[in-house]
């Protein structure tokens, strides 16, 4: 089995501390590329993506076909279904859903379907790290 550690990241622009599990992640889809910052988030049903991310993707939001509704503080976000290849630094390449937002203000978000169905996570706030694993990586 294949550990990797990552700390917690401070993203707060206010100032105030606001350490979070934010995992670095190189999405790509036809040949574009981008790394995000995404929050590792067990308490989320779905993979969320940016509206950055997914333009700096080349995605296209009047081609997309899969509506997604989001629920919780998202319910109102209108959302599309992508699959898009994803790295974490460490591990080979896997194929993520995520549901494409346009609300501007929704940062990446790894969730259970289907982050945590390819990797296992564990989180040690106190200690300011969460590690990620991948039982079954070649």
């Amino acid at each position: 089995m294949t550990t990797q550690n990552f700390p917690y990241v401070d993203r707060d622009k206010a100032g105030k501390s606001a350490l979070m599990p934010y995992l670095p992640v190189e999405l790509s889809n036809d040949g574009n590329a981008t790394e995000v910052l995404a929050l590792v988030d067990s308490g989320s049903t779905l993979n969320v993506l940016s509206n950055e991310a997914g333009l700096a993707l080349g995605l296209d939001w009047s081609r997309q076909l899969i509506p997604v509704r989001l629920a919780g503080n998202l319910s109102s976000a209108e959302a599309y279904g992508v699959v898009l290849h994803a790295r974490v630094h460490g591990f080979d390449p896997v194929r993520l859903a995520f549901a494409w937002t346009a609300n501007p203000n929704v940062p990446t978000i790894l969730g259970q379907t289907n982050f945590f169905a390819e990797f296992d996570v564990a989180f040690f706030r106190s200690q300011s790290l969460f590690t990620v694993s991948k039982p079954n990586d070649g």
